[in-house]
């Protein structure tokens, strides 16, 4: 994965899951903390991110920022949401995601919330 692949994989990330720890994200992609730090401070240039240091510290994306708001159909999200009850835990979490980034305002409130009790 080039740098680039990786920033953008990053912010495809922290849109869907709205804030993140550096150190899941260095696991995730498979690279040190350093790595991580040195790309989220080259994308703060360009996307609204904010870190906060310390213990429950993270990465995190301004809330009004949805690059991709509002793409899925009221009926595909309906579809999605459906398929969710026959889904293992990764294809849950997939689908998830997928509605949580692409879905309706609604959607992403619902399922940041369903995230937040889990």
């Amino acid at each position: 994965m080039t740098a680039n692949e990786r920033k953008s994989e990053i912010m495809r990330i922290l849109t869907a899951r709205r804030r993140e720890t550096m150190t899941r994200l260095a696991n995730e992609l498979n690279v040190s903390i350093r790595t991580i730090q040195r790309d989220i401070l080259s994308l703060t240039a360009d996307y609204p991110l904010d870190t906060l240091r310390g213990n429950g510290g993270c990465v995190t994306v301004a809330d009004w920022y949805h690059p991709h708001k509002n793409i899925l159909s009221q009926e595909q999200q309906v579809v999605l949401m459906q398929m969710l009850g026959m889904a293992d835990k990764h294809q849950r979490d997939v689908l998830s995601e997928i509605l949580a980034e692409y879905g309706s305002p609604n959607t992403r409130d619902k399922f940041s919330k369903e995230a937040d009790s889990n």
